[in-house]
């Protein structure tokens, strides 16, 4: 999907196609910077940052911005062909996993330098902006913090006479999920399948004192522990608390094609900025609450950048893009676009500001981030080189070890070959 949004296409609009061949004779806007934006995320993100670019364009009218957003899952590749092409947008909203990747190969522009200048976001805390950061060098702009989530179909539990999944140990969580099903007949599954979700593998990982990645860019777990998280998954699906395989199937990543958003499962492994997204397709309200929880003291949570902004190495109106995005993060009203959607904002004074017009979804998300704070542990270091492709191996292992085609232990020992290999040549 590609947006294109400037004083000359409103204009454009306006007159409609009758009038178009009168714009020859109009005077040409002097245009300083033509910014392009990338992002991925949902119908609901898409709104929120075109109005923001609308906002911004109107007080900066020199200032063009062509907006591309695709799905997460195609978000990836399209970005690295540009990047191996040089051809890569100016402004990238860029994920924690892979900023360390994409900083390495010299395919972000450090951004110490826009400090204090154009980019002012001295009120960010430390563990604001060293998250953003790649061997000392600052490579991206916190748009908002977030945590692991589970969301909820409140609905489900309560017609079920079950009570809701809030901080419960995953035992506890699939003996609900199990009765949610039994009580709708099959038809409705307690949970969706999060076997294939690198999310919750590593809040499990972590509540276990393991990680998916040492400090040194080693994969941080056995072969046991994979053959642990797909058994116990198989073992939740004999119960039925999860759909079969070929329900899950037809989860292609999305908030739009997720279980929960189906209305096939009640619950869905994500992020708690994504609740805002969730709620908006969702006619029943939504709850959300942390993973569910191991037996020993570490929970497994930690906070994160949802999503930062990147400048592209090769830009040539790199300070320009720095100013939109400071716009969106320290900006009233350019925060107060975005809300929360893409996390809780980093900055004191734009967190107060946003959260006293939040409505009450918005309100939902702060609270929980308030609620999970306390909880969480140290941020892990940042994935290393190929941790997408492991990403992605690990939804085809799981998915795999959902059809009956590899036993769990088979696809706990695939997985750690595979990721491995993947590492070693990366």
């Amino acid at each position: 999907m590609t947006h294109d949004l400037n004083r000359r296409t409103l204009l454009k609009a306006a007159l409609g196609s009758a009038g178009l061949s009168a714009l020859g004779s109009l005077p040409a806007f002097a245009q300083d910077a033509r910014i392009r934006l990338y992002w991925w995320g949902s119908k609901e993100r898409s709104d929120r940052t075109l109005k923001a670019v609308a906002l911004y364009q109107e007080r900066n009218p020199s200032v063009k911005i062509d907006g591309e957003t695709l799905a997460w899952g195609d978000y990836w590749p399209r970005l690295a062909t540009q990047a191996a092409g040089r051809n890569a947008p100016d402004l990238i909203q860029m994920d924690y996993r892979y900023v360390a990747e994409y900083a390495r190969r010299g395919a972000l522009l450090p951004l110490d330098e826009f400090l204090g200048k154009s980019l002012t976001i001295s009120d960010f805390d430390k563990a604001s902006l060293d998250s953003c950061k790649v061997d000392g060098k600052l490579y991206g702009i916190n748009i908002g913090n977030n945590s692991n989530a589970l969301i909820y179909n409140k609905a489900a539990f309560q017609k079920a006479g079950v009570p809701e999944p809030i901080d419960v140990t995953w035992d506890k969580f699939f003996e609900l999920a199990a009765a949610v099903t039994k009580a709708h007949n099959g038809e409705y599954y307690g949970t969706s399948d999060g076997s294939s979700e690198e999310t919750a593998f590593e809040n499990w990982l972590r509540q276990r004192g393991k990680a998916l990645y040492t400090e040194d860019g080693k994969l941080g777990l056995t072969e046991q522990d994979a053959t642990d998280w797909f058994a116990m998954w198989a073992k939740a699906r004999e119960a039925k608390a999860c759909p079969p395989a070929d329900l899950q199937a037809l989860d292609k990543n999305n908030i739009e094609t997720n279980l929960l958003t189906q209305g096939r499962a009640a619950c869905a492994f994500n992020h708690s900025n994504q609740y805002v997204g969730y709620q908006v397709l969702n006619k029943n309200p939504l709850g959300v609450t942390m993973y569910p929880q191991g037996a020993g003291p570490n929970p497994g949570h930690y906070l994160k950048p949802s999503m930062m902004w990147s400048i592209y190495a090769r830009s040539k109106v790199a300070e320009q893009a720095v100013k939109f995005a400071n716009f969106t993060v320290e900006d009233v009203d350019g925060a107060k676009v975005l809300g929360v959607e893409r996390g809780v904002p980093a900055s004191p004074k734009i967190r107060d500001a946003v959260s006293a017009e939040l409505d009450d979804m918005g309100k939902l998300v702060v609270g929980f981030i308030a609620h999970v704070t306390p909880k969480v542990g140290p941020i892990p270091p940042a994935p290393p080189k190929g941790a997408g492709e492991i990403q992605t191996m690990q939804r085809r292992i799981a998915e795999q070890v959902s059809f009956a085609r590899l036993s769990p232990a088979d696809g706990g020992k695939q997985y750690v070959s595979e990721a491995q290999a993947i590492l070693s040549r990366a």
